[in-house]
C-alpha cells in the first residue's frame, strides 16, 4: 500500500530520531492511509485515502 493520499496528496515525511544521548539518525513519518471505495462522479471507486480526510467528510464512503 502506498503512503500517499489521493485526496489531500499527504505523503511522507523525514526527520531525525533523537536518542536519549542526543545522536540522530533518519526517520519517516506516513500518514494513516486506508484503501476504501469511495464515491466520485457517482460511481463507486477504490482509493488510498489518509483517516483524516476520511473523518473530516471531503469523501464519501460508499456502502
Amino acid at each position: 500500500m502506498s503512503r500517499y493520499c489521493e485526496v489531500c496528496h499527504r505523503g511522507t515525511m523525514s526527520g531525525n530520531r533523537v536518542s536519549h544521548s542526543n545522536i540522530k539518525t533518519r526517520r519517516i513519518w506516513a500518514p494513516n492511509v486506508q484503501r476504501v471505495r469511495v464515491i466520485v462522479n457517482g460511481t463507486p471507486k477504490r482509493m488510498c485515502v489518509c483517516t483524516r480526510c476520511l473523518r473530516s467528510g471531503k469523501v464519501q464512503r460508499y456502502i
